[in-house]
Order: structure tokens, then sequence, then C-alpha cells
């Protein structure tokens, strides 16, 4: 698959998880301070990698993940009805902690 094409897939694919779990999951283990920061899909289109960013405490971080691996059925359903693909990848959901890692940096360099 060219990769141009699978950069669209992912970024389509991204688009309709965001919305999914900002709109449609309405489950309190989901922390309302949860986003999708990266998709990758393999080229064969049988796996991807979704990594999320919770800025919440650890409980909730370890609740979020969780629940959305619980909840992949359910969220494989909702993109498929969403974004039209041949096949829907299986999901798994990755804890994301680039955003705070740049956040605790940019800390330390405002008290150099």
């Amino acid at each position: 698959m060219p990769k141009d094409r699978l950069s669209g897939i992912e970024s389509e694919f991204k688009r309709a998880l965001s919305d999914i779990i900002r709109n449609d999951m309405k489950d309190p283990r989901v922390s309302v301070m949860t986003s999708v920061t990266r998709v990758d899909i393999s080229r064969d289109l049988k796996y991807a990698k979704a990594y999320i960013s919770v800025f919440d405490n650890e409980k909730m971080k370890k609740s979020t993940i969780e629940t959305l691996t619980h909840a992949e059925h359910y969220i494989k359903n909702e993109i498929g009805a969403r974004i039209r693909i041949r096949r829907l990848p299986e999901i798994t959901f990755l804890l994301d902690s680039s955003i705070e890692y740049s956040n605790k940096i940019s800390e330390i360099l405002k008290k150099v």
C-alpha cells in the first residue's frame, strides 16, 4: 500500500477514534482529559496502535486504557460506520506520556 494512502487512513482513523472517545464513550472510567496523539496502522491493515494521552492521575490513566481495551469491539464497529475501509484493524491502546514529559521539560527549562 502506498505510504501516502496509509497515512490518510491513519489520519481518518485517528479523527474517528478521537470523536468516539470524546462524544460517544459515556463511561466514567474514561478520563475527560483523554486525547488520541497518534495512530499507527500496519501496511496490511490488520493491526493498529492507538497512542492515548491521559492528563490525569495514574489510577485514571490505567482505568482509561483498560476501559478502551475492553470496549475495542464497540469502538471498531463505530469506526467502521464512520470510515470506509475494507478491513478494520485490531486496535491496541497504548498510554502515551510524551505530552506530560514535554511539560515536565518545559517546567525545568523555566526554572533555569
